[in-house]
């Protein structure tokens, strides 16, 4: 296996607990607000297979708050529409004086593959069900703005944590503090094989077992098409498992409500849960500017 670069972020599942507290360390000095010429001269490519909004947007303005040039390249559009491998597109890129690639990608593994064939970092922005590190991280930024630690906190995860890369980096990481975790869903969204992504999981088929005295409440995205599938139909679900506020209710008076995006208001959490006071939904996305900071620093050895 060819060596990865310095700098890279491919997932959660294989960092040290120091290296997640060294990044949210370094998010906290930043401030989109206060631009610091870090990446002055450094050039950014957003190489994306997958639609993004929060995830894109805010590696973009990361970027540039640093200073460093953004360039944008999706699927369509560009060569990948004729068929040009995920390898030839990375060596153009790097070709064309790519400092850092951050890619989304439909594969597991594909911000791997690249970042073992290129002498640049590589950050994974998302790649099929595998890991979304860089949500994690700021999912953690978010939550120790209102605990005072991971461990010991009771984190309820509803919804689809079978397809969710959001889940499985955010069990990784929660788990290397101390959390203790319960994921909710059906069979579907969540199989008995899920307690196996970590020692210490709990797996509940009610949410009101779930979300019982939770601190945290991670509300996932439901796909419509998905639950065509499925012996549990759409209403059954909204019925056995959409975040309400009396469910909210359930939990502590201070538990804390979150989802990666996009919500689907109606579906896995009505509008009071998506507009009240518990809901850190429009902070994490906030958030997510000076974490993804704080990565493109690191990736580019300026983080001191």
């Amino acid at each position: 296996m060819n060596k990865v670069t310095r700098g890279s972020l491919l997932g959660i599942e294989h960092l040290q607990a120091a290296e997640i507290l060294g990044l949210l360390k370094l998010a906290r000095r930043m401030n989109p607000r206060k631009p610091r010429p870090l990446l002055r001269g450094k050039r950014v490519l957003l190489l994306f297979y997958e639609p993004s909004t929060r995830t894109r947007s805010s590696f973009e303005v990361a970027a540039k708050s640093m200073g460093a040039m953004t360039t944008l390249v999706l699927s369509s559009g560009s060569s990948i529409e004729k068929g040009e491998s995920l390898l030839d597109t990375a060596y153009t890129l790097r070709a064309v004086g790519a400092d850092v690639i951050v890619i989304r990608h439909p594969h597991a593994g594909a911000p791997l593959l690249m970042a073992q064939h290129l002498d640049i970092p590589v950050v994974n922005a998302g790649d099929g069900m595998h890991e979304h590190p860089s949500q994690a991280l700021l999912d953690a930024y978010t939550i120790l703005r209102h605990k005072k630690t991971l461990k010991g906190l009771r984190v309820a995860i509803v919804g689809d944590i079978y397809h969710s890369r959001v889940a499985r980096s955010g069990i990784h990481l929660l788990s290397k503090f101390g959390a203790h975790i319960t994921l909710c869903g059906p069979p579907e969204f969540v199989p008995e094989t899920a307690a196996t992504l970590q020692p210490g999981l709990h797996i509940s088929r009610t949410a009101e077992e779930a979300l019982h005295g939770a601190d945290v409440i991670m509300v996932l995205r439901v796909q419509k098409e998905r639950l065509a599938g499925m012996k549990i139909k759409l209403q059954d679900y909204i019925a056995r498992y959409q975040m309400t506020m009396a469910r909210l209710k359930l939990a502590k008076r201070d538990a804390l409500v979150m989802h990666p995006g996009p919500i689907i208001r109606g579906l896995e959490l009505t509008w009071e849960v998506a507009d009240c006071p518990q809901s850190a939904i429009v902070e994490e996305v906030a958030n997510g500017v000076p974490v993804r900071m704080a990565i493109l620093a690191e990736a580019l050895g300026k983080a001191r």
